[in-house]
């Protein structure tokens, strides 16, 4: 079974859940928790339900311009929102911060001192882009290089590709000394970030 994007689909029975049923993202798995006593036609309607449900909550959280965080302090606590409902919490970085001397990366992660660092740049654009590259970074501190398990991590974010597309018209723009909003044309060369080289010289991803 997987989600209308083909991420998987566990189905948890448990006994001491009587009256409710949930559904989270864990590690990339969409996990819908029903009670032990669920016969197979409620299981298959639950299932249905809560993955709908799971689905527009996706889909609000991408569309809406909400909660930039402007601090620090801010930025560490959207961090551990997204590391919860992504990740199954299992990245905790030791600080989160808006840097503004760092023009050739999107973001870039030290897993030795466990630190995040987002170039302010990114400051102007769309909330699900921030989060991708923030997202991003909170894998890195679990894998540290650009493999197949690090983009398993990425699964579970439904504006992946969205925002990678998203930065690669950036960088194509920059590039081409035809700034976007919110970005000077002097950091137009170094606006590119760390991975996935396009046809050409513009890289696409954080770091």
């Amino acid at each position: 079974m997987t989600t209308a994007d083909g991420s998987p689909v566990e189905v948890r029975r448990s006994a001491r859940r009587t009256r409710t049923v949930a559904a989270f993202w864990e590690d990339g798995t969409a996990v819908v928790a029903i009670p032990a006593r669920f016969t197979a036609a409620q299981e298959r309607e639950w299932v249905h339900r809560m993955l709908a449900k799971l689905h527009k909550q996706g889909e609000r959280h991408a569309a809406s311009g909400r909660r930039r965080p402007a601090t620090d302090e801010a930025l560490a606590a959207h961090a551990a929102e997204l590391s919860a409902q992504y990740l199954g919490g299992r990245s905790r970085p030791a600080a989160v911060r808006w840097v503004g001397n760092q023009n050739s990366r999107w973001g870039s992660a030290t897993p030795a001192d466990g630190t995040i660092r987002l170039s302010d740049k990114l400051q102007p654009m769309p909330q699900w882009v921030i989060d991708y590259v923030l997202l991003h970074e909170l894998a890195h501190l679990l894998v540290a290089s650009h493999n197949a398990a690090f983009w398993k991590l990425l699964e579970a974010y439904p504006e992946t590709q969205r925002a990678k597309a998203f930065l690669e018209g950036v960088s194509f723009a920059t590039s081409r000394g035809l700034a976007p909003r919110g970005l000077d044309k002097g950091d137009a060369a170094e606006s590119q970030t760390g991975t996935g080289q396009l046809p050409g010289e513009w890289s696409d991803d954080a770091d």
